[in-house]
């Protein structure tokens, strides 16, 4: 990838271009993201870029997390991520990535972790109909039959249950970037991406 920045998702709004058409955007905090560490195919066995995003204070992360940040000269900071940049020697640890890697009408890739919704039964989480409700049936809205007869006479594991649901890593690709304020470190990306407001996301340039 080309470029790559950490980034919170502050929520939804909406702008207005110059011909007066809305467009819907979500607001996102990117940066500054102080270098962390530079990785090479001769030390690490790969290229890659370390950075780190939203400062805290030390108490709030482990001794060899900020021993770590100390070597590079980087105060606390609550994550760190890597991206295998496809030019990584136009960064050196200590430098700040702002927001102003990715311009307006760029295209991106957003990943972020999706609401949790905790035990959600068949019909919610994968979409199935619900049972009758005529002649007695109080099952509406239960699993029915889930294996087959006697042979193979089991439930496949790929079979769409109850469980769990959200809380899943996603990846929305090709994103227009609206507008890129790199003053206030502010990305408007046009569109929904993943997660709720304040989770962490990573904006990349898009691979399509």
């Amino acid at each position: 990838m080309k470029q790559a920045i950490l980034g919170k998702k502050i929520g939804m709004t909406q702008v207005f271009c110059e011909d007066g058409t809305m467009v819907p955007v979500t607001v996102v905090l990117a940066g500054p993201c102080p270098v962390t560490q530079i990785k090479t195919v001769d030390h690490d066995g790969y290229d890659a870029v370390q950075m780190a995003f939203m400062p805290v204070r030390e108490k709030l992360i482990t001794k060899p997390e900020m021993g770590h940040l100390k070597k590079a000269g980087v105060e606390a900071h609550r994550y760190v991520k890597e991206f295998r940049l496809d030019d990584c020697s136009q960064y050196q640890v200590g430098s700040v990535i702002k927001a102003d890697v990715f311009n307006k009408g760029e295209h991106v890739d957003v990943t972020g972790i999706s609401k949790g919704k905790g035990f959600e039964g068949n019909i919610k989480r994968w979409n199935q109909g619900r049972g009758r409700k005529t002649h007695g049936s109080h099952s509406y809205r239960v699993a029915g039959s889930l294996g087959a007869c006697t042979y193979p006479g089991e439930v496949f594991k790929t079979k769409h249950l109850p469980g769990h649901m959200g809380r899943e890593r996603i990846t929305v690709q090709n994103l227009e970037i609206v507008r890129s304020d790199a003053e206030r470190n502010l990305l408007l990306i046009k569109g929904a991406i993943p997660g709720a407001n304040g989770g962490l996301v990573l904006v990349k340039s898009t691979v399509k």
